[in-house]
């Protein structure tokens, strides 16, 4: 009989499944390599099938481990929301809230926004995951997620915040040095700071900044796929980059470039799954997350003042 089989021994089939090795998916989980295959083994045994075969590549799912993989996510989503359900229950505004952003949103945005909260509600605890991966919500990985496109699946709440724009800056040292493009095709002149390896996001961006002559990764004289190492080296004089505007707007020294031609607008929500809706510590979290962007997003959209285009030092006569 099958129906008395564990829980803990289809997650961690589906860490297996996903992660491609025992080590992965005990890394994963945040268990041991062994504890993951005597867990496999077990679930083999008690199917009565084989799940996977070894290959040079790692471990291979058979159409049996596939065929059961829809089912073992609906566990995992069921399992999930009744640790939200149990998690939500309580008095006062206090436990874990745990709150998936972006890189640069969470160094540069959202400090200020965590402290008001923390004063607030000094018995919430805050765990601020700083990726600019897409945390899935359904299987928990975060509470509370700031996200850059619009959330499809129904059992997310969602509250959108607005556009965050992205556009080309320079330091007005870079272009004293060297000085200010004025079309798009001058911008080959220039020391661009881009991306290493491109992501699906960085290839949506390429298509929104198509008037750019060659914005490819043999084009950058500095690469990097960490934005907030791109900001740094815009902010050092470094070089020309995209950055956002709001970001860019609060520091005078740092110049946007062609405006008209180089803007990409980012459709930006907070989220997070309706069971948590009635959460004291998320339903306050997500309200506050809401507020500071809105804020965020306000500044960034006013007029910013006119900033004077520095012109390069004339070159010496031969």
């Amino acid at each position: 009989m099958t129906w008395n089989i564990s829980w803990e021994l289809y997650r961690s089939f589906l860490g297996v499944l996903r992660e491609g090795s025992l080590s992965g998916a005990a890394r994963a989980l945040g268990i041991t390599q062994p504890t993951v295959g005597r867990h496999v083994a077990a679930l083999e045994e008690a199917l009565g099938v084989v799940l996977f075969t070894r290959s040079q590549v790692g471990l291979l799912p058979t159409e049996v481990a596939l065929a059961l993989r829809t089912h073992a996510e609906a566990m995992e989503s069921t399992a999930a929301s009744l640790q939200r359900a149990a998690s939500s229950q309580g008095d006062g505004v206090r436990g874990v809230v745990r709150v998936s952003v972006s890189e640069v949103v969470a160094v540069e945005v959202l400090p200020p926004v965590v402290a008001r909260l923390r004063e607030a509600h000094p018995a919430l605890k805050v765990e601020l995951v700083s990726t600019n991966r897409v945390q899935d919500l359904l299987r928990r990985e975060a509470d509370i997620a700031v996200r850059m496109v619009r959330p499809r699946q129904a059992q997310l709440v969602a509250r959108r915040i607005g556009n965050i724009e992205l556009g080309f800056h320079a330091h007005t040292s870079y272009l004293a040095r060297h000085g200010t493009p004025r079309t798009p095709d001058d911008l080959a002149a220039h020391a661009l700071i881009g991306y290493d390896q491109p992501s699906a996001f960085v290839r949506e961006a390429i298509k929104s900044f198509k008037s750019v002559t060659g914005f490819t990764r043999d084009a950058f004289a500095l690469r990097t796929d960490s934005d907030l190492a791109q900001l740094a080296l815009i902010r050092a004089g470094a070089g020309i980059g995209v950055c956002q505007v709001g970001l860019a707007k609060r520091d005078a020294a740092l110049v946007r470039l062609l405006p008209r031609a180089l803007s990409l607008k980012l459709d930006t929500w907070v989220t997070m799954h309706e069971d948590l809706r009635h959460s004291p510590r998320c339903r306050v979290a997500f309200d506050a997350l809401v507020e500071g962007l809105q804020q965020y997003v306000g500044a960034a959209a006013a007029p910013a003042p006119r900033a004077t285009m520095p012109r390069a030092r004339p070159k010496a006569s031969p």
